[in-house]
């Protein structure tokens, strides 16, 4: 059954963020109540203090459910298993019979997919193909735009947010977004194809990547010391460094992998000068841990925006065993990377990999880094240490500031 409202708005919605432009500066009920909300669903809303996502869930989709898999399938003229499959693909839930998930917006997407399916412009390989890219990409994009909206904070009497300044911006939100998605996509298209341009017409093999894993030290056991919010802000602020170095640096952030980013860019010596900036970057962070780099180089296969092969694997397993702040890599790299000013190498001998065998491994490092004595990088790192330590003790002193119970 649907779960839009059985009682008609007084003015409909019409197209998401179409709502009365009367309702700027207007509190957030009469809001709710122009979007088709009645005053039971409005009262539980703002129990349970959801009244911000109970207006983006019919800003968003403002049109009635009304079909269910059969109906949609009569409509669209695709077969029920190849909605179900596209809808999968997606990331949603899987449509059972006789739930009415489906809105006549989506019969007119589906109806055209079918229509190039059936022109032979398409076919369902490439269709579930591309649903998982752009499923998988927008889903983290709602999940930020929902955190932005109703952070998962405990909630604090006379605190600054208001559902009347929401009620004025939220019908300006979703047409904002869209734009701006719309803007970066054709952006980040642009890109790939220069960058996929240059590749081909370059020297060599176009598949060759460096792949690059950075893993923050000490992880797991902060995340028994804090609390789940606390723990949230440490990993926003661990992608933040990883996504701002990469990038700055031409590379790519192919995946956040928890407390562990992999990263990819053509040529070694771009990536040798990306994995020095992480380790110095998270080195010189007084409130995060250092990192571990791994790096390795070769050919790989890229499905789906994600990376794979041999090198991957070799990657992986070799930030595993590097110590804490440094950067190790393969003997491909150094080979490729010949002499390069300010950047040196040092054997560590080879290492047992799991499931790879011995590889001949390598420590990076900047030639121009003053060495210092054993005692003093003791100190150091003693240092270092100890203003991780007082974060962890901040961050205690807040939470129980704020849960004084617990």
């Amino acid at each position: 059954m649907s779960d839009r409202p059985t009682s008609e708005p007084d003015e409909p919605p019409g197209e998401p963020g179409d709502l009365p432009a009367a309702l700027d500066g207007s509190d957030m009920t009469e809001f709710l109540r122009a979007a088709g909300m009645n005053d039971h669903q409005i009262a539980e809303a703002r129990e349970h203090r959801h009244l911000e996502l109970l207006a983006i869930d019919h800003l968003v989709v403002p049109e009635e459910t009304l079909y269910d898999l059969g109906d949609i399938a009569e409509k669209s003229n695709l077969s029920a298993g190849q909605i179900t499959r596209l809808w999968r693909s997606l990331g949603f839930a899987e449509p059972q019979p006789g739930d009415r998930l489906f809105t006549d917006v989506d019969v007119e997407m589906l109806r055209t997919i079918g229509q190039l399916l059936d022109m032979g412009w398409i076919d369902d390989e490439l269709t579930v193909q591309m649903a998982r890219v752009i499923g998988s990409s927008l889903s983290r994009v709602a999940t930020a735009l929902v955190d932005s909206i109703d952070p998962e904070e405990p909630y604090v009497e006379g605190g600054s947010r208001s559902e009347d300044g929401f009620a004025a911006i939220a019908p300006l939100l979703l047409p904002m977004l869209l734009q701006v998605m719309d803007y970066v996509w054709r952006r980040h298209v642009q890109a790939e194809v220069r960058a996929r341009m240059a590749r081909e017409h370059a020297e060599g093999d176009p598949d060759h990547r460096v792949v690059g894993f950075a893993d923050l030290v000490g992880f797991t056991a902060l995340s028994q010391q804090v609390d789940a919010h606390e723990l949230a802000a440490v990993v926003d602020r661990f992608e933040s460094i990883a996504y701002d170095t990469v990038n700055r640096l031409g590379g790519r952030v192919v995946k956040m992998i928890g407390d562990e980013v992999m990263f990819s860019v053509p040529d070694e010596s771009s990536a040798v000068e990306i994995a020095l900036s992480l380790a110095e970057t998270y080195r010189d962070d007084d409130e995060l841990s250092d990192v571990r780099v791994g790096l390795a180089a070769g050919p790989v296969l890229q499905r789906e925006a994600d990376l794979f092969g041999p090198v991957v694997n070799l990657a992986s397993r070799i930030v595993n065993i590097a110590f804490p702040g440094s950067v190790v890599c393969a003997a491909e790299i150094c080979e490729a990377l010949g002499e390069v000013e300010g950047i040196g190498w040092k054997s560590i001998g080879s290492r047992n990999l799991k499931d790879i065998g011995k590889v001949q491994l390598f420590v990076l490092r900047r030639t121009e880094a003053v060495e210092l004595p054993a005692s003093s990088r003791q100190v150091a790192e003693r240092r270092r240490a100890e203003r991780r330590e007082a974060r962890v003790t901040e961050i205690e002193g807040r939470r129980t500031k704020r849960h004084p119970e617990s």
